[in-house]
């Protein structure tokens, strides 16, 4: 467990919250104002790797949320801003992402591991597929199924194409988010290389500069650091790098 000075304070977590969530909402609320069509195609690339960077931002926040870490000693807090965080994210399911992401930290890389691949361990597609498999059901496809219900009701009928808009703002950065969550956040820390055994736990962190790993997923790549110190907020984690890395 990590000391007190790793845990972060109350005020920092919440103020780095706070701006990600209200960039998030301002951005939406502008996304889905724009005419998207008419801008040119660099403008929006960048703007919907923004939206994919502050997207990322909302899963992390619940993940630290589930960790009792962005706002320490206030329980109530965290868990009532995690399942806000997760219902703009993607109509998750907070109370079950917090259940698997516990079964995650007790039995790392196991068959009980809900974000692990125990067969066929080196194919992306067949990790990608359980890793989607444990977590997409009629009742999470109903919740999306909500939010985006409630995104194209909050569209202002100015808005000549509300499938663009609420596509480039929300659905793709989703598409890429999830695709950071997985890759940079699951995959490449947990896949086990061929002198492994089998049973053998082995969690890696990613060789990133800090920048790029703020970038690719908050920090999420130092992985071995979250599990070794699983208290310490997503932006401590860059103290707690060790000076070994293993892709």
């Amino acid at each position: 467990m990590p000391s007190d000075g790793l845990t972060g304070s109350s005020r920092r977590g919440l103020q780095l919250g706070a701006l990600i969530g209200v960039s998030w909402l301002t951005t939406l609320v502008l996304g889905l104002r724009m005419e998207l069509t008419q801008l040119h195609p660099l403008l929006i690339t960048g703007w919907i790797l923004w939206r994919s960077f502050l997207h990322t931002g909302l899963f992390i926040l619940a993940h630290d949320a589930m960790h009792k870490s962005l706002a320490p000693r206030q329980t109530r807090m965290n868990h009532s801003i995690g399942r806000v965080c997760l219902w703009l994210y993607a109509g998750l399911n907070y109370d079950a992402c917090r259940a698997n992401h516990r079964r995650h930290h007790l039995m790392p890389e196991s068959e009980a591991d809900p974000d692990f691949c125990p067969v066929n361990n080196h194919s992306l597609l067949a990790w990608l597929f359980r890793f989607l498999r444990n977590y997409l059901n009629p009742a999470q496809v109903t919740r999306l199924a909500l939010v985006l219900v409630a995104l194209w009701l909050s569209t202002p009928a100015s808005q000549n194409n509300v499938f663009v808009a609420i596509s480039v703002t929300y659905l793709i950065p989703l598409l890429i988010s999830t695709g950071q969550l997985f890759f940079v956040g699951t995959y490449l820390p947990h896949r086990k290389d061929h002198t492994q055994q089998g049973n053998e736990v082995s969690i890696r962190s990613l060789n990133l500069h800090p920048l790029i790993s703020l970038l690719a997923c908050y920090h999420f790549g130092y992985h071995r650091e979250h599990h070794n110190h699983p208290k310490a907020p997503w932006f401590r984690l860059p103290e707690l790098r060790t000076s070994r890395f293993v892709y």
